[in-house]
């Protein structure tokens, strides 16, 4: 067999041990290993890994993984979540469905500082689902705001999976960082329009009866301002430290994670045990993430080894589909693999094979991780596997809703995801200007 051949026979194999349920970071490593025992032989293949995981793991970049979710898990269980949505709901109450488009700002806020879509969905569906059901909005409706804003998480820097596109592309995670901006501000934007037009054009698919105003009596002026401060200050602290220049990512997730620890102690909603709860958890995404990282660089360095990405660059590129026939190609493929795999999964099995392809062709690999990242998160609000919609179902924890409820709440989101997509593609400036810099 050919270095071509061998590198199609392992992305099948690949596949079909994902399908069989084996972890996709074991399957990578075995798949990987066989694929350079037989492009070269044993020694080659014993050496690569040892190599693979030394260069993949030993950058001073990775202390990031940690110390994000650790601030994520802190702001989650400090109470930040409800705070941020109770702030936007005084602030948008008089505007129609302001509920609704509340709890799209406050994701967005709430993302800026976790950088989790799950952690998103799991407060937000506790804490705007009951008080939008208070006010009148239909059960699906409530439900799929949640899980639409809740995408919000990995692309509004910081994001998990921007730090993992950024190990995979060799691109600077700061400048992905900066890049997830303007294009999780048009996502909102959309998401917000897109509650506009539901509840002027289709009142029934919003609200089962009309609410009230909310007032602003001045003492509830002063709970929310007092609610904003910590909000404020540490989004200015991580965002504003990071893109002022005065940290680098890891030293912003540093500084957020201590950030984070203050709010918490102060507010009393951390005991040791707790802390020691958070900390274990902390290692446990640390080392899954670390471990897919090096299980995705063997997986790429095997590929190129055999020549197939190489391969399918020249013939996707000279053929008739030309660059952005070959984008629609990856950005459809994307999507309907995140109808049944999950996004990190998605991101380590396609791109390795598609980043040489996507450089060939000239694209901006900053540009081309955001649109990869928006057409992941799409997976999360897709049935069957749809893990926001079944995150919310959980943290609800209601046996009368059903999941194709939220499914269906979420697919107008959907339809403002694929509208952003294109919006994107046709104008890639929201996306770098900010990288740029």
């Amino acid at each position: 067999m050919t270095g071509i051949e061998i590198g199609a026979a392992c992305i099948a194999i690949l596949v079909i041990l994902i399908a069989l349920g084996m972890p996709i970071g074991v399957g990578m490593v075995v798949v990987s290993f066989a694929g350079v025992f037989f492009i070269r032989n044993e020694t080659v293949a014993m050496r690569m890994i040892g190599s693979v995981a030394n260069d993949s793991l030993e950058e001073y970049l990775f202390a990031v993984v940690p110390l994000f979710v650790l601030m994520g898990l802190l702001v989650t269980i400090s109470g930040v979540g409800k705070d941020t949505f109770d702030l936007f709901e005084r602030l948008l109450s008089r505007v129609r469905a302001g509920l609704g488009i509340a709890t799209v700002f406050a994701n967005a806020v709430f993302a800026s500082i976790t950088g989790i879509s799950i952690a998103s969905a799991s407060v937000f569906s506790r804490v705007a689902v009951p008080e939008m059901r208070r006010h009148g909005y239909s059960r699906r409706f409530s439900t799929g705001v949640v899980a639409g804003s809740s995408v919000l998480g990995m692309l509004i820097p910081p994001s998990l999976l921007m730090i993992i596109y950024a190990v995979l592309a060799e691109e600077s995670v700061g400048r992905m960082f900066l890049a997830g901006v303007g294009p999780g501000i048009l996502l909102a934007l959309l998401f917000s329009a897109t509650i506009l037009i539901l509840a002027t054009w289709r009142k029934s698919s919003v609200f089962e009866r009309e609410s009230g105003d909310v007032e602003m009596e001045p003492e509830a002026v002063l709970a929310t301002v007092a609610k904003a401060i910590p909000i404020v200050a540490l989004v200015t602290l991580v965002l504003g430290g990071l893109y002022g220049g005065f940290f680098n990512p890891t030293e912003a997730g540093a500084v957020g994670a201590l950030g984070a620890l203050v709010i918490a102690l102060v507010r009393r909603s951390l005991n040791p045990s707790k802390l020691w709860g958070l900390l274990v958890e902390t290692g446990q995404v640390t080392v899954s993430v670390l471990f897919l990282i090096m299980a995705a660089t063997f997986f790429s360095r095997m590929l190129a080894m055999s020549g197939l990405p190489n391969a399918l660059a020249q013939g996707l590129l000279a053929g008739g589909i030309g660059p952005y026939g070959f984008l629609l190609i990856f950005l459809v493929l994307v999507i309907v693999m995140g109808f049944l795999i999950d996004s990190i999964s998605i991101m380590l099995i396609l791109l390795p094979i598609a980043l040489p392809v996507a450089r060939e062709a000239g694209f901006d690999l900053i540009w081309f991780g955001v649109l990869t990242v928006v057409a992941v998160e799409i997976g999360l609000l897709t049935p069957p596997f749809g893990l926001s919609v079944y995150t919310i179902k959980s943290a609800l924890n209601d046996n009368t809703l059903r999941v194709g409820e939220i499914f269906r709440g979420a697919l107008p989101f959907v339809a403002a995801m694929i509208v952003g997509l294109a919006i994107l593609i046709a104008f890639p400036e929201i996306a770098v200007w900010l990288a740029r810099l």
